[in-house]
This record gives C-alpha cells, sequence and structure tokens, in this order.
C-alpha cells in the first residue's frame, strides 16, 4: 500500500473483466517526496497548464481554464494527523465537505485555503463513513472565502468533460482532466476477515486520473459545478497494485449535498436513505473453503432482521433474487434497494433452508 490511509476495495464481480482493486484517494502528508514545497505551492496558472489541450483547442481551452478560475479557489488541502487529502468549501460559514477516510479519527485538523498563507484550524462536524463522506467546520471564515456550487447529479452523462481537482501526493491545486465514464457504479471496499467494508452505491467513473491527495476534491463539470467527490482510484493486483489508468469514482454530488445538509443542519445523518437488514455477520465458507453465505452474529432488537425472525446463527444466501456468498455481496444487494422496501430472505437454519419476508430498515 502506498500511504497509512489507503484501504483495499473491490468491484462487484460481475462488473469485473479481470481482477481489479481500488485503493482510496488519499495520501500519506510524507510519502510524497517533494517535501514541504511539493504542498500548497502550485499555482492555479500551472494547474491549467497541466490540462491544456492541443493548440486546436483554443475554445475548449478557454473553458478549462474559465472553470479552474471559478472552482480552484474553493478546492482547500486537509491534513488529519499524519494523512493529508482533499476538501470543497460547501458554504460561506467554513463548512468543507470531504471524506470520511481523509478525516479518520481525527477531531481537529489543518485546512490550508486558496487564500490562506498558512493552514487554519478546523474541527470535525460529524463523519459518516457508511457513505465515506464527512463534514468539518473551520474554526475561523477567512476574507474571500468561496463557497463552490454543486450540479445536478441526474443530470450527469457518460462522455461528459470533467475536470477533478485536489492534492494529489500533496501538491495542491493539482488539475487532471477526463470524462465521465459510466454512472451508476457500486463499489465495495473489502473490511478483511470476513467483516463488512463500506459500499457505496451510484458513483461516478471517471476517466479523469485519482491519486493519492485527490480523495475530497472536487470533480467539476464544464459549467463550473461540482458534480462528484473523488474517492477511490483503481490499482491492478496482478501489477504489483500500480495504478490502472483512467478508473477513478466519485461520489455523485446530490448524495453529498443530502448528507452534508443533515449533518450542518442536526450534527448528524438522519436520514440515510440506505437499506439495512440490521444485523452484523460474516462471510463463512463451505467444505471446499469457497464462500458460502453471511453468518448472522448479531440481530439488533426491533431492526428488520429481528422482526423478521432471523436469529444469531442463520446462514443468509439470498436476498429476493440475489445470491448471497460475502457480506461484501450482502452489501451491495442492500445498496440496491430502499428502506421500507419488502424483499425476501433465504436462510439456512440447523441444515434446512427457510425463505422469511422483511420489510427493509435503515442503515
Amino acid at each position: 500500500m502506498t500511504a497509512s490511509c489507503t484501504r483495499a476495495l473491490w468491484l462487484p464481480s460481475a462488473a469485473l473483466v479481470c481482477s481489479l482493486a481500488l485503493l482510496s484517494g488519499c495520501s500519506d502528508s510524507g510519502s510524497s517526496g517533494s517535501g514541504s514545497s511539493g504542498r500548497g505551492k502550485a499555482s492555479t496558472a500551472q494547474a491549467a497548464q497541466a490540462v491544456a489541450p492541443a493548440a486546436d483547442g483554443g475554445d475548449l481551452q478557454s473553458d478549462y481554464q474559465k472553470v479552474i478560475k471559478d472552482v480552484l479557489p474553493s478546492v482547500v488541502q486537509i491534513q488529519a494527523g499524519g494523512d493529508l487529502g482533499s476538501g470543497v468549501v460547501y458554504d460561506g460559514k467554513g463548512h468543507i465537505v470531504t471524506n470520511a477516510h481523509v478525516v479518520g479519527d481525527a477531531k481537529t485538523l489543518e485546512v490550508t485555503t486558496a487564500n490562506s498563507e498558512s493552514p487554519l484550524t478546523a474541527r470535525l462536524v460529524y463523519s459518516y463513513p457508511e457513505q465515506d463522506l464527512a463534514v468539518v467546520k473551520l474554526d475561523r471564515v477567512p476574507d474571500g472565502l468561496r463557497a463552490a456550487a454543486f450540479g445536478d447529479s441526474a443530470k450527469v452523462r457518460v462522455g461528459q468533460i470533467v475536470l477533478a481537482m485536489g492534492s494529489p501526493l500533496g501538491l495542491s491545486s493539482s488539475v487532471t482532466q477526463g470524462i465521465v465514464s459510466a454512472t451508476g457504479r457500486t463499489v465495495s471496499e473489502g473490511g478483511g476477515d470476513g467483516e463488512a467494508g463500506v459500499t457505496i452505491p451510484n458513483m461516478v467513473q471517471t476517466s479523469a486520473a485519482i491519486n493519492p491527495g485527490n480523495s475530497g476534491g472536487a470533480l467539476v463539470d464544464l459549467d463550473s459545478r461540482v458534480i462528484g467527490i473523488p474517492t477511490l482510484a483503481a490499482i491492478d493486483p496482478s501489477l504489483g497494485n500500480s495504478a490502472a489508468p483512467g478508473i477513478g469514482f466519485a461520489i455523485p454530488a446530490s448524495m453529498v449535498r443530502t448528507v452534508a445538509d443533515q449533518i450542518i443542519k442536526d450534527g448528524k445523518v438522519t436520514d440515510s436513505g440506505r437499506a439495512a437488514l440490521g444485523i452484523t455477520g460474516r462471510t463463512v465458507v463451505d467444505d471446499s473453503m469457497q464462500p458460502a453465505g453471511v453468518a448472522v452474529v448479531e440481530v439488533r432488537s426491533g431492526g428488520a432482521a429481528d422482526k423478521a425472525g432471523i436469529e444469531p446463527g442463520d446462514v443468509i444466501t439470498q436476498l429476493g433474487d440475489t445470491s448471497i456468498t460475502t457480506i461484501t455481496s450482502l452489501s451491495e444487494a442492500l445498496a440496491a434497494d430502499k428502506p421500507g422496501q419488502k424483499t425476501s430472505v433465504t436462510i439456512t437454519r440447523d441444515g434446512s433452508a427457510k425463505t422469511v419476508d422483511v420489510t427493509l430498515g435503515e442503515q
């Protein structure tokens, strides 16, 4: 792994042509090799040069430079302990949205804005790892702080030109360019030891380079609107975990607004929109050591599974029409459903299969 905050993640197996792991786009502050001079010094003009198209694309070049001028001042660098990431100014009150994995366990952070010569202190408002989002707030709002404009995720289209802005490898105010490669991707993080990781639905896939340190930054369209928060970049284990070029993922803007607005208003997420069974589970294997389902370790009292009669020791093998073999496949199946939705769960209990009806709860 390239940095202390790196996490190994996997795409849903149905979407794979070859095995790909995903790498969180955050960076260890000591890993860039560029020293302190490599952080916080890249100018907007340098960033524009980095994404300048061919000479016959003068109009497009002007569009790029306008977007960079509009949005880059709203993208900040965040230092959380020894880890480094990015963030986006959400409003004029000093709220900044970023990834939960950028914040980690930190309660106080250092934020370098476009207009600050030295880092500003900030505190964590709330972290929501289930969607890998967090909001922090500056202790002092500097003059000229500019909030970014967020777009409508429903209007994002494959082929749309986008720019990714952040602090890859500690190089602040960096910009890369690409297109929206796909929408509606579900990406899951393996938790290890059979435990569940984070599953994030409806991600925007982009060919814009996403490197360690880009996490929490901005994926921006040519209307100068943030359409996503870059979070993950693909790596290829067959090449020694080297980067798989042109495969990055961003949390869609509409989800970012939904989560951030709740955190700012209530200090927490009150309506996640994420379906849950209300269990703690782990992957189990069969006699051939192949994944064979999810063993229920604990059932939350009053939760969906509890009301349906699911008990500790049961093994979940199917949710609705989806076969369940691992805790990750269960998380991915739930990510496609909504709280309050009725479905069926097939379990194995004492060697016999049983199907029960479940009304899904909320995570």
